[in-house]
């Protein structure tokens, strides 16, 4: 299948609503741009024009209210392909409230469940007892499961993948290298022990907002994506922008470009269409 004809999938972007919910992550001079609403028509013209043909729209805040709208969403939506929400992992029902949230309109669409692990205090939260039984319901629910976590935290990461070979986890963002630093250890020896495992999968997103976003350039990102391509391969990678926290390094159709730079031709079709389409099976 040849670039031209090739529907992409953007396997993780948001939107928000700030009349509806406050994002109070958005804080400070650095994140200003971000402190207005993003939604999915503003999104779209701009994932067409770059040849976006399917999304996965991922969770930003720890509250029960907002899967639900995303699904709403998803339904009424035709870019929208999987939604990756937020339940409690700790509450004892976890079992039904997926299945209840699979009973509301757009159910069909929830494909993974994510948590903010990275504002954890505790590196090792996911290997908590509770916290391993919610995974485990999760992957009985037949979903997957999205790590958002610090480079700290890839070792809990892997010990919890080890824990849970039934689960597919799916690390954003490269697990948020040190970009900026321009240091690859101990993240890169860290990333390799997770992709050690086959049950783990990860995006190549979220780069550009780990370098220096006023003069980051494809050189600083490179030895990030060649760890990745080297540890996972591309049939365990996939592309996402990461709108519209993209914004404020790179336009979102720039995030497609980027990655086709970080990566050959014969890897694209993996990267950019079919380990998503796999992994969320959308």
């Amino acid at each position: 299948m040849g670039a031209a004809v090739m529907t992409v999938v953007d396997a993780h972007h948001h939107v928000w609503d700030l009349s509806v919910r406050d994002q109070d992550w958005i804080t400070g001079p650095e994140l200003s741009p971000l402190r207005r609403d993003f939604t999915i028509d503003d999104l779209d013209p701009e994932a067409r024009a770059a040849g976006v043909g399917r999304t996965v729209l991922v969770q930003t805040v720890t509250v029960p209210e907002e899967t639900p709208e995303f699904l709403a969403l998803a339904e009424a939506h035709e870019l929208i392909a999987g939604v990756v929400g937020w339940t409690d992992l700790t509450r004892p029902d976890v079992a039904g409230e997926l299945a209840r949230l699979r009973e509301l309109p757009g159910g069909r669409y929830l494909k993974g469940i994510r948590h903010q692990v990275q504002g954890e205090p505790d590196p090792e939260w996911l290997l908590r007892p509770d916290v391993q039984r919610g995974l485990a319901a999760v992957a009985d629910a037949g979903l997957v499961y999205d790590l958002v976590v610090l480079p700290h935290q890839l070792p809990a990461c892997a010990r919890a993948a080890a824990a849970l070979p039934g689960l597919t986890f799916v690390l954003d963002h490269l697990g948020k290298p040190p970009v900026a630093a321009g240091t690859l250890e101990p993240w890169a020896s860290d990333l390799r022990a997770l992709a050690a495992l086959p049950n783990t999968v990860a995006k190549l997103s979220g780069l550009v907002t780990e370098a220096d976003v006023a003069s980051w350039t494809v050189a600083d990102l490179r030895p990030y994506a060649e760890v990745a391509l080297e540890a996972l391969g591309p049939d365990r990678l996939m592309y996402g922008s990461d709108w519209p926290v993209c914004t404020l390094g790179v336009a979102y159709g720039g995030t497609l470009d980027l990655t086709r730079e970080l990566t050959s031709p014969p890897e694209h079709e993996q990267i950019l269409t079919t380990t998503a389409t796999r992994v969320y099976g959308l």
